[in-house]
């Protein structure tokens, strides 16, 4: 839902979980950290291992909805998440101009 705000930023938005650029890898939010952490772990050790790891720390993710993206999520939620980040980016730039 950020992606306006990092496209100012320079970043290029992506809907990938999982981000490799060159030394760089970067996951898009709190599950995603752990698909990341594994896809490095395929990566360094291989496959087999990953896998071994995945099943040692039961990741089977199954959330109860499928509303993890803005073109997957109700519009209502989608709303809802809008409005309560422009309040959060209106109060950053509020304290930006704070001397």
């Amino acid at each position: 839902m950020a992606h306006d705000q990092l496209a100012a930023l320079g970043a290029r938005p992506t809907e990938q979980r999982v981000v490799a650029d060159g030394k760089y890898v970067t996951a898009a939010g709190v599950s995603a950290g752990i698909d990341m952490a594994l896809s490095l772990l395929g990566q360094l050790v291989g496959d087999e291992v990953a896998q071994a790891v995945q099943l040692a720390i039961e990741y089977d993710p199954q959330p109860p909805y499928d509303a993890g993206s803005p073109r997957k999520a109700p519009a209502a939620a989608v709303d809802l998440v809008q409005a309560a980040a422009a309040g959060m980016f209106d109060e950053a730039g509020a304290d930006e101009s704070r001397p």
